[in-house]
């Protein structure tokens, strides 16, 4: 059976690895656009800071790794046009020249691309100029080459979003100024603000310019440096960094006849199948299924797209798997703060029809009397009338388990726990580490005892 992926990111990876896996006669070969196949994107920022000097470490696997599992790995060769009624797909090669390709069975996973803001100056101002978005190897590379030829000293970031906030810490680290500009009125705003807050704090006590609610109107060079106009006053640095989210890289797909889902994400059924046959998609190009608002919904996360991506490889295989679905669980560190969270907040549980109550707690990482400990910032969403938990956020110090101990609220989720519930978990404990009642124990007991229940 010809399997063929286009794309060479995480969900093209597993969708190749799972279906060899599930038949190993399966003929599996990828489309790679660029020449980095299985590239952690989430590990940029540690790249560009220093801590990952080798960019090449950066691979989950080698070249060497995809050919012994059996991968046909085509670097270079861009898709261009999909054929469904002849099974073929046509791409350029390296050197240019047009090569199509037969296919039994297809997976589109062509991932996402950088969001474009309106902002003056942005589309015809780029790398060579000091203006970067930062979503590829090869847009890592350009950075770090404006970094050295313009002798950056200063950075100015657009967005304070996951990216935006590693970035802000890498480029500390490496001896930039940083000025971190946010259209909305906190930082991150997958969480609540009173957690933004902590967030925005830490920033300004290590030395990074934040301005929220400001919206940029306009980039511009100015001499050797380029000017940021907002609508409350300008800006200044050596280069700018423009990272306001992603939007699903559909255009391909949607020329062959893919039908579009949430927020112009390619629709998927929960066997990641798209309405035309034999074909599939997965990862940050397709829409996803919420495990607890039991619709579809877009969330372009790492671990969504290896899971959706090994369902699609699987099924392509001929097997019969359904992607359970996703909680929006995530987490980001943040100098020596690490935030994360999962499930949902008041507004979205209350769109989808819960009587949400949050409570916020403060408890320590571990006993008191152990030299160390750190407070951790908790809050928990329940539904009121019948007390299952619907989300929880944490913002504690690094070191102090904060996306292990989320974890733990994401597999209650997963079962449909109660807050109550959480409560009589039997969670490991020693002084160093942890505690008798735990922190995500003492926020859940808080949450049955707080007010309305």
């Amino acid at each position: 059976m010809r399997l063929l992926i286009i794309g060479g990111s995480d969900a093209a990876i597993s969708a190749g690895l799972a279906a060899r896996q599930h038949d190993p006669s399966v003929e599996a070969t990828l489309l790679v656009a660029d020449h980095y196949p299985n590239f952690s994107i989430c590990g940029i920022p540690y790249h560009v800071s220093g801590e990952v000097p080798d960019w090449r470490h950066l691979a989950h696997r080698t070249a060497d790794d995809l050919d012994r599992a059996g991968l046909g790995i085509r670097l270079g060769h861009r898709a261009t046009s999909i054929d469904p009624g002849g099974h073929t797909v046509t791409a350029t090669t390296p050197s240019g020249d047009r090569v199509t390709f037969d296919y039994d069975r297809l997976v589109i996973a062509t991932g996402a691309v950088p969001a474009r803001p309106p902002i003056k100056g942005l589309d015809h101002l780029g790398p060579g100029d000091g203006v970067h978005q930062l979503h590829t190897m090869d847009d890592t590379f350009a950075f770090l080459n404006s970094l050295d030829q313009r002798h950056a000293r200063s950075a100015v970031i657009v967005g304070a979003g996951y990216i935006g906030l590693e970035m802000a810490e890498a480029l500390t680290t490496r001896g930039l100024a940083v000025t971190v500009l946010e259209q909305l009125d906190q930082v991150m705003p997958t969480i609540d603000p009173e957690l933004a807050d902590l967030v925005a704090k830490h920033l300004s006590e290590r030395g990074v310019d934040l301005h929220t609610g400001t919206r940029v109107a306009t980039i511009a060079a100015e001499g050797d440096r380029l000017r940021v106009d907002t609508d409350r006053g300008v800006h200044h640095g050596d280069v700018v960094l423009v990272v306001t989210g992603v939007r699903p890289d559909v255009t391909l797909a949607t020329s062959a006849g893919v039908r579009l889902g949430e927020r112009g994400a390619l629709a998927v059924d929960r066997r990641m199948r798209t309405n035309l046959p034999d074909m599939y998609a997965a990862g940050d190009c397709a829409h996803t299924y919420h495990r607890l608002l039991k619709r579809d919904v877009y969330l372009p996360l790492g671990t969504t797209a290896h899971k959706q991506g090994r369902v699609a490889g699987v099924n392509a295989a001929g097997g019969d798997t359904i992607f359970a679905g996703s909680l929006g669980t995530q987490t980001v560190k943040v100098f020596d703060l690490v935030v994360a969270g999962t499930g949902l907040r008041d507004e979205t549980a209350r769109q989808a029809g819960f009587d949400p109550v949050t409570v916020a707690t403060v408890a320590d990482d571990h006993k008191a009397y152990y030299p160390g400990a750190t407070p951790i910032h908790v809050r928990v969403t329940g539904d009121r009338a019948t007390g299952r938990l619907l989300g929880a956020q944490m913002v504690g110090r690094s070191g102090a388990e904060i996306a292990k101990r989320v974890d733990t609220y994401a597999t209650a989720l997963a079962f449909e726990a109660r807050v109550a519930e959480i409560a009589d978990l039997d969670l490991s404990y020693t002084p160093p580490l942890g505690s008798p009642w735990d922190a995500v124990q003492l926020a859940a007991t808080a949450w049955g005892q707080g007010p309305g229940r």
